[in-house]
């Protein structure tokens, strides 16, 4: 009951803040002013903008599948979509995107996936796809640092700090994945020092711990698979490069039905993956409020004064309130015919785990 108040909370922070940055933006100008600043976009551009926004989530669904089938299990690109959706909606609504995995990891376990394996391939998901991120950035600043220093500004240090809070949290996962022992000892470590400061109850301590051993054998086993499996390790990488290029492109495309030019397409990608190393790990429900700042800092040069408020409106409607909205309808129709599932076999039991495939 505590989750679904503290989602409910969220989406409303989300309503609000989306209100209150469209007033702030916009509060010199009539709503019908705005509008027809945004009916002036050409509509072909934007249905390749909402296309690719798409896109960008079925590609984690293809990885998530293509994963899925090298441990012997085979769903369909559907469920898997499925899944996807399910994962960018709780992401979007959740502080630092924390929401997202435990709810694919839930209903990728009652469609009969083994939840070590399940844990498994959003592990991986969730480091290539924070990797990709970070190389790409890395890359950018190497080969366009007076261009990115131009456009980012005196946001700089907030750039820095993305960069770390990025490699900080992919070190941790390649330490869970890598080294599970010292990563799992490191963490019941700290669950006996939070015990010692009363943190939390013996019980709690002893039930942590228990979770603890057995992700430490489920990651122990992982990573022996993974060390004889780097070909697929690598095409995962390449797949997710392609997505993460899906989800910058759609910027690009919002800039080109504005009718702009001047700013290669290249150029729109490294500015984009700046504001996403910027703002993903920031504790915020989707971020909300501090990726528009960002957007009208780092492209008010290209997009101009004239463009830069429309430009902002229409890439984060298409990558984030589309996929938002899109996410809450497929999350409310797997809720709905999971309950229906669930009371027409009421004595059906979870399949039990299979063990890695050879």
């Amino acid at each position: 009951m505590k989750k679904k108040l503290l989602y409910i909370f969220n989406v409303l922070l989300i309503a609000v803040i989306a209100v209150l940055t469209v007033r702030v933006l916009f509060k010199d100008r009539e709503l019908g002013t705005i509008l027809g600043d945004l009916d002036k976009a050409d509509k072909l551009w934007l249905l390749g903008g909402a296309a690719l926004a798409v896109l960008f989530v079925a590609g984690e669904s293809v990885i998530i599948r293509y994963l899925l089938r090298l441990f012997g299990t085979r769903f369909s690109l559907r469920r898997c979509l499925k899944y996807s959706f399910v994962g960018f909606f709780f992401s979007f609504i959740t502080p630092s995107s924390s929401g997202g995995q435990p709810a694919q990891l839930y209903y990728m376990r009652k469609d009969g996936a083994s939840l070590g394996h399940s844990s498994i391939i959003l592990l991986l998901v969730t480091i290539t796809y924070k990797a990709v991120l970070v190389v790409f950035g890395a890359v950018f600043l190497i080969f366009g640092h007076s261009f990115i220093v131009s456009c980012v500004g005196d946001w700089m240090w907030l750039l820095i700090v993305g960069f770390v809070l990025n490699i900080v949290y992919i070190a941790g996962l390649m330490l869970l994945l890598i080294k599970p022992a010292a990563a799992c000892k490191l963490i019941s470590s700290c669950m006996m020092l939070m015990y010692r400061l009363r943190l939390i109850k013996k019980n709690r301590l002893r039930s942590c711990i228990a979770r603890v051993k057995n992700l430490e054998r489920t990651y122990t086993e992982a990573a022996e698979y993974i060390k004889t499996h780097v070909g697929a390790a690598l095409k995962v990488f390449g797949m997710t490069c392609v997505q993460r290029l899906m989800y910058f492109a759609v910027t690009w495309v919002v800039y080109r039905s504005c009718g702009l030019s001047g700013t290669s397409f290249m150029g729109v990608i490294a500015v984009q993956t700046m504001i996403c190393i910027t703002v993903e790990m920031l504790p915020l429900p989707g971020a909300a409020g501090i990726t528009e700042a960002c957007f009208i800092v780092m492209f008010g040069g290209i997009f101009g004064e004239s463009f830069v408020k429309t430009g902002l409106l229409l890439t984060r409607g298409l990558t984030y309130y589309l996929i938002l909205l899109i996410g809450a309808a497929v999350t409310f129709g797997t809720h709905i015919s999971s309950r229906r599932k669930q009371s027409s076999a009421p004595g059906d039991k979870a399949p039990a785990e299979e063990r890695f495939a050879a």
